[in-house]
């Protein structure tokens, strides 16, 4: 696949999803990077705010198997991932796969399973497998997880640990509507009459593997590619934190660069494209000092101040 029939199709997908979720058309955008570097996403924002639609619309214009979890603190590990059941006729055990077996996977709350159940996703979101009763099963090609928390809410959950935080590829948020954008999303629900939007399929399960690889005809100069480690180590020099992003944040800052630069019309990145994603990208994999929990920084905030610190190469050297 080209770069060009890459852009008409991601474009194609945005449109669509923009049927049913209204004026959010930078966070779809965002998601859609994700999905086309073969990567998860936490979203983390307030309830209401289409997140489980985000990820039904998305399945359905890209032709995506779609399963839902709605993790709660009594979901066991074989809830995820499946169980042998005992058949009498056959007198064998049969392995029942569980709604890990899917290409998009909606985790929703995340937060609210126990770390037993959460580590039960580990293997199948780096290693793209599921290991039960000694036996691996691999697991169908895409597979994404879009995973949801609130991040308000507290009572009766379990944070994430930092190993699954840097399985994400990015953390996004969606934000409220902007005051026009909510009008025009009820007229659209007064002036259909159903609370449920149709979409049609724009590609399928196949075409969406070809995008993912069509991403590697995008070139990343070695300027580029010292800017990106630059930017990361300034985050593991900074003051303000326990512990920087690891070798797994330059992968996924360069994976995500890639993908911004194919649905800009380019086959090759600038530093602007590593700006736009980086906080995205890097955000979630920093931990801030304890002591400077009070004073409300942000992982956002280090990573600006890691990009105003890192000189940006020159344009003639990216080119």
């Amino acid at each position: 696949m080209e770069l060009a029939e890459l852009r008409t199709h991601a474009a194609a997908i945005l449109d669509e999803v923009e049927r049913a979720v209204v004026g959010k058309r930078d966070a779809l955008e965002l998601i859609l990077l994700a999905i086309l570097s073969d990567g998860h996403v936490l979203l983390e924002d307030y309830p209401g705010l289409a997140k489980t639609l985000i990820a039904r619309s998305l399945s359905r214009a890209t032709s995506l198997q779609f399963a839902r979890i709605q993790f709660t603190p009594d979901l066991m590990p074989s809830d995820v991932t499946g169980s042998s059941v005992f058949d009498q006729r056959s007198a064998e055990f049969d392995f029942r796969a569980g709604p890990i077996f899917t290409n998009l996977l909606l985790a929703d709350e995340i937060n609210r399973a126990p770390p037993k159940t959460q580590a039960a996703l580990l293997e199948a979101m780096q290693e793209r497998q599921v290991t039960s009763e000694g036996e691996t099963r691999p697991l169908p090609q895409p597979f994404i997880v879009l995973a949801t928390q609130n991040p308000i809410e507290y009572e009766g959950t379990y944070p994430l640990p930092e190993a699954q935080l840097d399985r994400f590829l990015i953390r996004a948020g969606i934000g409220y509507p902007a005051r026009a954008d909510e009008i025009e999303l009820l007229g659209r629900r007064l002036g259909r009459g159903e609370d449920e939007v149709m979409l049609s399929p724009v590609v399928d399960a196949v075409t969406l593997v070809a995008m993912q690889r069509a991403l590697e005809q995008v070139h990343v100069s070695p300027a580029i590619e010292g800017y990106i480690v630059d930017v990361v180590a300034a985050t593991r020099a900074s003051r303000q934190l326990a512990v920087g992003a690891s070798p797994r944040g330059s992968l996924a800052l360069m994976k995500l660069s890639r993908a911004k630069a194919a649905l800009a019309g380019r086959d090759f990145v600038v530093p602007e494209d590593v700006k736009a994603i980086a906080a995205p990208a890097l955000a979630h994999r920093l931990t801030l000092r304890p002591e400077l929990w009070v004073q409300r920084i942000r992982g956002e905030d280090v990573v600006a101040e890691a990009l105003a610190s890192v000189p940006t190469p020159p344009a003639e050297d990216v080119r």
